[in-house]
């Protein structure tokens, strides 16, 4: 990848820097799923939903079959060349706490179509299908709907919770405050020259179709109207938590809660069962608010 990017530097300070070569030097490793939602004794089936660009979406909808009512869901989406698989212990938790779960993987990662990039903003469409699709599945109740995202797909949670107005929660664990800040921490270790990255960094906003500071956690989480849970790993070596803090510090209310884990590094889905509590307590509480702003019963 260093030398794919040392190549797309030259090419950007020459001005012929292609979307392709930039799209190859960043492209998202794809890992399949070997297991299944069986392997935890959950009910669940397995699904196709249409994304944008004639693509869809693999995914798998832990549920009852035939709920006796209505259920609460969560929307959850991987990180960056993570599966729905990595993420089936969220799944186990929220089964246990009584609510439907919406495993989604994004395009070019696990069994979704092929796209020709991934990137953040794309995360937070993909997030968008399985949301509008879930909220209209038989039993699940639409007014009480959540997303749980972690790295790269907590940031798309923050983006897609910073347009919606229909949303319960959101839980965005491990995310990054600002993108262009992250990817000058990899260019630096990658020992890629300033200028070059400078440059780089532009050519990636062409390609994506969007500004870094619009699509920024630290900027979209000004924009967020419901409670917010941030949960960050206090050894993460990928996304510092000084990131976490960050975030934290712009948010809109003090709906936004920041939850930091003591001896968790950025794959903080291992250290589930630490935090499990905390995670079905926000859920609960925020669940329960969003059914008396509905009419409905806790």
């Amino acid at each position: 990848m260093t030398i794919l990017i040392l190549v797309a530097g030259v090419l950007a300070a020459a001005g012929v820097l292609t979307p392709a070569l930039l799209r190859r030097a960043y492209r998202a490793p794809r890992i399949r799923e070997r297991g299944t939602p069986a392997d935890l004794d959950l009910p669940y089936r397995s699904l196709r939903i249409p994304t944008v660009n004639g693509k869809t979406l693999f995914g798998w909808l832990v549920s009852p079959a035939e709920p006796a009512e209505p259920l609460p869901a969560v929307v959850v989406l991987h990180g960056w060349g993570g599966n729905a698989e990595q993420m089936l212990p969220f799944a186990a938790l929220l089964h246990r706490a009584g609510y439907a779960t919406l495993l989604l993987d994004a395009r070019n990662h696990g069994q979704s179509d092929a796209d020709s990039f991934s990137s953040l903003p794309r995360f937070a469409e993909d997030l968008e299908r399985g949301l509008d699709w879930l909220a209209r599945q038989p039993g699940i109740d639409p007014g009480r709907l959540a997303l749980l995202g972690h790295s790269v797909g907590a940031g798309a949670v923050l983006l897609l919770a910073s347009r919606r107005r229909d949303l319960a929660a959101a839980i965005s664990i491990a995310a990054f405050a600002h993108p262009e800040c992250l990817m000058r921490r990899q260019l630096r270790g990658q020992r890629i020259p300033r200028p070059l990255g400078w440059l780089i960094l532009r050519a990636i906003e062409r390609t994506i179709q969007a500004r870094f500071d619009d699509i920024a956690p630290c900027e979209t989480i000004r924009r967020v109207t419901c409670p917010v849970l941030l949960v960050h790993g206090e050894t993460d070596a990928t996304v510092p938590p000084e990131d976490a803090s960050r975030i934290h510090a712009n948010r809109r209310d003090d709906s936004t809660e920041l939850l930091m884990l003591p001896d968790t590094g950025h794959d903080s889905i291992e250290a589930i069962e630490t935090h499990a509590d905390s995670l079905v307590a926000f859920l609960g509480k925020s669940f329960s608010g969003q059914s008396r702003s509905h009419g409905l019963a806790p």
